[in-house]
């Protein structure tokens, strides 16, 4: 990255450097790095892909404030032109202070970000049923200002844990659990957000009042490399395409801006790739039928080549239970399936489909829904022709 920079002209930085090879090399190799800290955590496809997608930005715009911070070094005190040899020995402290020092910590936060993201994930599925409560690792080393929110405890759905939700500071160990309500009491609720800010009473800047889960990202969109707006962007929320978001005129949202349509061109390439593979595995089903019940009779419900696009796309959208390695195998949950229910549309649709029907199906302990197209067409010789398919799945809730 830092040759490329060396070949770069000019007074000031170029933000495109951040979209060339070397630059993209480094940034993902950088994320690569991050993604590892969470490769054995248990949790969904879709949890997976944000907290990475995550990581890519955090260290694109970590890689364009080591650019920022390198480029001055490319001219010497008589404002002449480095040879590249004293300009990789004079950037080298730059690389050991965020390669190194800073990056140690940023892979432990991520790490405990991750972990703490796929605890939400899990505790969601169960909603309202358990309180959740604050632990720390209850040792010598727990911070004084963390150990005042060990026992706290409240309802998933108490603002509380949109704030003080760990990890709550660079390798914070803190963590959450589960209990039952009928064995702790709630903490109130102006008495945890009293102790949430005792807490927190450090982070001056509120860089780490977030929940990983709930935002699906690893690291806060306030972080070291960016600034306090950064948390009320609607382009990091997702909220807003990039061609029509209005964009400061500045260096720091620049890069952001141009970032943000590298991780979107590479996340549908990668899409793109996996869909291929996964569509190539799931072609065997398009010769396999099962026969199920309805609430009047049996019918014939197999697979087609449209049905499968929209499975594929379900496991990305609707479903953390059904994994993309399943879907080679949905003949086999289909044909364990029971009817729950059918019902026509209830707007009109122009690919044929006139009626939906619903079944319940059980993956790895937990139930999910199986829906079956109804699908009417007139030949040319004016026979009506009708077929049934599975054309979604989405998880049923507690």
């Amino acid at each position: 990255m830092m040759r490329a920079l060396y070949k770069e002209e000019g007074a000031s930085l170029r933000i495109g450097i951040l979209a060339e090879p070397a630059a993209q090399e480094f940034i993902g190799l950088h994320a690569d790095t991050l993604n590892n800290s969470f490769q054995q955590v248990e949790m969904s496809d879709i949890m997976r892909k944000r907290l990475s997608r995550s990581n890519y930005v955090f260290s694109g715009m970590k890689a364009f404030h080591e650019l920022n911070e390198s480029f001055p070094s490319l001219l010497d005190e008589n404002g002449n032109r480095k040879t590249f040899e004293r300009f990789l020995k004079d950037v080298q402290s730059i690389d050991d202070t965020y390669n190194s020092n800073y990056l140690r910590s940023e892979y432990n936060f991520v790490q405990s970000s991750a972990e703490m993201a796929a605890k939400w994930e899990s505790f969601m599925q169960d909603g309202d049923r358990y309180y959740l409560q604050y632990r720390t690792a209850n040792d010598g080393k727990v911070r004084p200002e963390h150990a005042v929110l060990h026992g706290v405890t409240l309802p998933i759905t108490d603002s509380f844990w949109e704030e003080y939700y760990p990890p709550n500071g660079w390798n914070c160990r803190c963590t959450v659990v589960q209990v039952r309500k009928s064995r702790y009491p709630a903490t109130p609720h102006d008495e945890a957000m009293a102790l949430g800010e005792e807490a927190l009473q450090y982070d001056t800047k509120g860089m780490f009042r977030f929940n990983p889960g709930k935002q699906e990202k690893s690291v806060p969109d306030y972080n070291p490399y960016t600034t306090s707006r950064c948390r009320d962007c609607d382009i990091a929320k997702g909220k807003v395409k990039l061609s029509k978001a209005f964009i400061p005129d500045n260096e720091l949202c620049q890069a952001c801006q141009l970032l943000q349509k590298c991780v979107a061109d590479k996340t549908k390439s990668e899409r793109a790739i996996e869909r291929t593979h996964y569509l190539h595995t799931m072609e065997p089903l398009l010769k396999k039928s099962v026969i199920l019940k309805t609430e009047n009779r049996d019918i014939r419900v197999g697979f087609t080549i449209y049905g499968n696009k929209h499975l594929f796309s379900d496991t990305f959208g609707r479903s953390s239970v059904l994994t993309k390695d399943d879907l080679a195998t949905l003949d086999k949950v289909l044909a364990a399936a029971e009817f729950i229910e059918s019902s026509p549309l209830t707007h009109q649709r122009n690919d044929g489909i006139e009626r939906f029907f619903y079944y319940e199906a059980i993956v790895r302990g937990k139930k999910i829904r199986l829906n079956v197209a109804k699908k009417v067409w007139k030949q040319k010789s004016g026979y009506i022709q009708e077929s049934y398919f599975l054309y979604s799945v989405n998880d049923i809730e507690k």
